[in-house]
């Protein structure tokens, strides 16, 4: 059975997280993603000594690997002889490198090709105050109000720990990639996709901002831990376990009413102050101390256990060394083990999209700096220009 992007043809000149993610799950559900490095690779492989740091393994697996000077006129003329055989271009350069290369899609990549979809991934964007300024998943966080919403309210701010705007930009990206593709179905013609981490980060601040635009914006709490981030809903925190924490939410009424059973304190919801939503948050903190008190003698699995069988949310806080060999992940195919040629066994992650049209069963390691510098050129460009 055929791929969904089986046929497709994917330039990947992006680099570290954003755009690499984007491109992964592009070649895992069969699209020839070509990856377009400089003679000195993607900044990624300069984390290890190898030049195959994991993190480049991980979002790379499937792709081909080229170098390319898009600096020098050959490198540039090659790299033009692809554009006009490629369905898609992705590239996450600060605004106006690729227009300084020559390489603009407006006034190069579109005459060349005009089925191309050319997707642009950014910090910031191509538009506003912030446009040049140069960005990374840190920045992003900081001017984005991750940073001022996470933490604890007496502690300075702190950035969520996983790299959160470049992944939701990647994943953003490769959304817009499948309008784009998608439009083109009933056009013909090819068109920019544009996508910021800034952007993407904005709507992830619902819940502090509708705390901010309901409430007091003078008394307003930025960072509040564990605890819901505008404060509008408990129980919602982690507690203590014997062996470590678990986090509970009680998201409905029927959520609170089976947590009330299971503590056996079946009187608090005949109490004013836990009768609904709202006036449980507004006396959070005592909720949470008779929630603490039944968790901190158990052990978080059994806690999990008992809550979830009943239908109450709630996980234990692994470890990463427990998340890296967790059975669901492994069960659902998103920790992958593959064979690399210097490495030996590796972990990857799988595609986070099931198709059951489109399986991903075959994984190909992360290429090697210019590996298939060859064949991509052999089979690809005197092949165009034979056909000229």
């Amino acid at each position: 059975m055929k791929k969904a992007l089986e046929g497709l043809v994917v330039l990947d000149l992006s680099q570290v997280y954003q755009g690499p993610y984007c491109t992964l799950q592009l070649a895992y559900h069969g699209a020839k993603v070509i990856k377009v490095e400089s003679p000195k690779g993607d900044i990624l492989r300069e984390r290890h000594e190898s030049k195959v740091p994991h993190e480049f393994l991980m979002f790379n697996t499937n792709k081909y690997g080229v170098t390319l000077d898009l600096k020098s006129k050959d490198g540039k003329k090659a790299f033009l002889k692809l554009v006009e055989q490629a369905d898609i271009l992705v590239e996450n350069f600060t605004p106006g490198v690729m227009k300084r290369l020559e390489l603009d899609y407006d006034e190069v990549l579109k005459k060349r090709n005009p089925r191309l979809i050319y997707a642009t991934a950014t910090a910031y964007g191509l538009t506003g105050p912030y446009q040049n300024f140069p960005g990374m998943d840190l920045t992003v966080q900081a001017i984005g109000g991750v940073m001022s919403s996470t933490g604890y309210p007496e502690m300075p701010p702190v950035k969520a720990g996983p790299a959160i705007a470049d992944l939701l930009g990647g994943t953003h990206l490769l959304a817009g990639i499948g309008l784009a593709l998608y439009q083109r179905e009933r056009t013909g013609e090819g068109q920019k996709v544009e996508v910021s981490m800034h952007d993407a980060l904005y709507p992830t601040l619902a819940s502090p901002l509708a705390a901010l635009y309901d409430g007091d914006p003078d008394n307003y709490c930025e960072r509040t831990g564990n605890k819901h981030s505008g404060l509008r809903s408990a129980p919602y925190n982690v507690y203590p376990s014997k062996d470590g924490f678990v986090a509970i939410i009680c998201a409905t009424e029927r959520h609170w009413q089976l947590l009330v059973d299971i503590l056996e304190q079946q009187h608090l919801l005949e109490k004013e102050e836990f009768k609904n939503t709202i006036s449980r948050a507004a006396h959070m903190d005592e909720v949470d101390q008779f929630v603490t008190e039944w968790t901190k003698n158990i052990n978080k699995w059994e806690i999990v256990e008992i809550l979830t069988e009943k239908g109450v949310p709630a996980a234990p806080v692994l470890t990463i060394k427990e998340v890296a060999n967790d059975r669901h992940l492994i069960e659902r195919n998103m920790i992958v083990e593959i064979n690399h040629p210097t490495k030996g066994k590796v972990k990857v992650p799988g595609s986070t999209i099931k198709l059951s049209r489109s399986i991903v069963d075959n994984y190909q390691p992360a290429p090697f700096l210019g590996q298939h510098n060859e064949e991509i050129f052999e089979n690809m460009i005197k092949k165009e220009e034979e056909r000229i």
